[in-house]
């Protein structure tokens, strides 16, 4: 993608995100992607700079957190011809799973992963929406290095740069379309 290419979509995908404060506590200023996904031309440009990112890397399979994240993680599964795995909420998931808590900017909580969703040594791209304290993504990291995969990296359309969840990452290859 041209530089000219890739401002237009950063331009476009920006200008669509809305900020609501005090969701979903006070305090809190919550970036809603759903105008995102609403515009078909910027929902598409996100899912193909997302997945032309990983497009030379043989992904095996693309862990996506929830909720948001399975959104964004599942098309680009499919366009990497790679294997979707949810990465969800305590109590989500119907088989036996592998859990991971962690701290959000708001609270605590659980991630979880069926255990065999990964195979030892598959390629494993773990993406979300947005990067905030970085906890989320970490637990999800964790849980792909308890299974043997091969991590690849993270990605996320929105890193909110001020609560520097990317120093929770250490030596993760991380990307972000938009940065905050």
């Amino acid at each position: 993608m041209s530089a000219g290419a890739r401002e237009a979509v950063e331009a476009r995908v920006a200008a669509a995100i809305r900020d609501v404060p005090d969701y979903p506590e006070p305090g809190v200023v919550f970036k809603d992607i759903t105008p995102v996904l609403a515009d078909p031309a910027a929902f598409a440009a996100v899912v193909d700079t997302l997945a032309g990112w990983y497009a030379a890397d043989r992904i095996d399979k693309v862990v996506g957190i929830e909720a948001r994240g399975f959104i964004l993680a599942a098309p680009v599964a499919y366009r990497l011809d790679a294997g979707f795995v949810p990465a969800r909420k305590q109590g989500k998931l119907p088989r036996a799973t592998i859990a991971e808590s962690y701290a959000l900017e708001y609270g605590e909580s659980t991630v979880e992963m069926h255990g065999d969703a990964i195979a030892p040594g598959e390629r494993v791209l773990v993406l979300d929406d947005v990067l905030a304290t970085g906890g989320t993504a970490r637990a999800a990291v964790d849980l792909v290095r308890r299974v043997g995969g091969d991590l690849v990296g993270v990605g996320c359309l929105l890193e909110l740069s001020f609560l520097a969840g990317r120093s929770r990452l250490g030596e993760v290859p991380f990307r972000a379309l938009l940065t905050a």
